[in-house]
C-alpha cells in the first residue's frame, strides 16, 4: 500500500464536553492534511516534522493560484472516540480513484504512528474537483498531477453503510 502518513496535531479546542475530538473538528483534521498533502508551500517541501519530501504537493495554493479546489463529496466513519493526547495523531492519506477533473482522497485516522498497536478512530473520503480559477469551470487533470498521484492510488475507503 501506498499511503501518506501526516502528522496532524490536536488543540486543546478540538475536544468536547465529553473528552473526546468533536466529529466536525475530525473533518477539520482531514482538511489541514488534504492542504499539506497536495497543495505546495515554495517555503517548505516536507511534511511538518517529518522531513520527508511530498511529491503529491503539485497544487498551487492562495488567492493567485490559476486552479481552485472545490470539495463535491465528503463521507466520514466514525469508528472509537480519538482522545486528546500531545503526540500528533497519524493520518493516512491516499487516492482512492483519479477522474477526469476530479480526484477521490481517502483517509484513514490513527492513534500516533509510535504506539505499538495503532487505534483506528476515523475513515473518510473526499471527492475534490479541480476548476479553473479564470473561468469558474472544472478542468482536467495535468500529466503532471497525474504522475504525482497514481503512485498513491489503492482501493477507495470501503464503509460499513456502502
Amino acid at each position: 500500500m501506498s499511503r501518506i502518513h501526516v502528522p496532524i496535531s490536536l488543540r486543546w479546542s478540538d475536544i468536547d464536553a465529553y473528552g473526546h475530538v468533536n466529529n466536525a473538528e475530525m473533518l477539520r483534521l482531514l482538511e489541514e492534511a488534504r492542504i499539506r498533502v497536495f497543495w505546495a508551500d515554495e517555503t517548505d517541501d516536507a511534511l511538518a516534522g517529518s522531513g520527508e519530501p511530498v511529491p503529491t504537493a503539485v497544487l498551487a495554493g492562495g488567492p493567485g493560484a490559476s486552479t481552485h479546489t472545490l470539495i463535491a463529496a465528503q463521507q466520514i466513519e466514525y469508528l472509537a472516540p480519538a482522545p486528546f493526547q500531545r503526540r500528533p495523531l497519524d493520518v493516512q492519506l491516499w487516492i482512492g480513484r483519479l477522474g477526469g477533473a476530479s480526484i477521490e482522497i481517502c483517509y484513514e485516522v490513527f492513534s500516533p504512528q509510535d504506539e505499538s498497536e495503532q487505534v483506528l478512530y476515523a475513515r473518510a473520503s473526499t471527492t475534490l474537483v479541480l476548476v479553473d480559477a479564470a473561468s469558474g469551470s472544472p478542468r482536467r487533470l495535468g500529466e503532471a498531477e497525474r504522475e504525482a498521484w497514481s503512485a498513491y492510488l489503492e482501493e477507495p475507503v470501503r464503509f460499513r453503510s456502502r
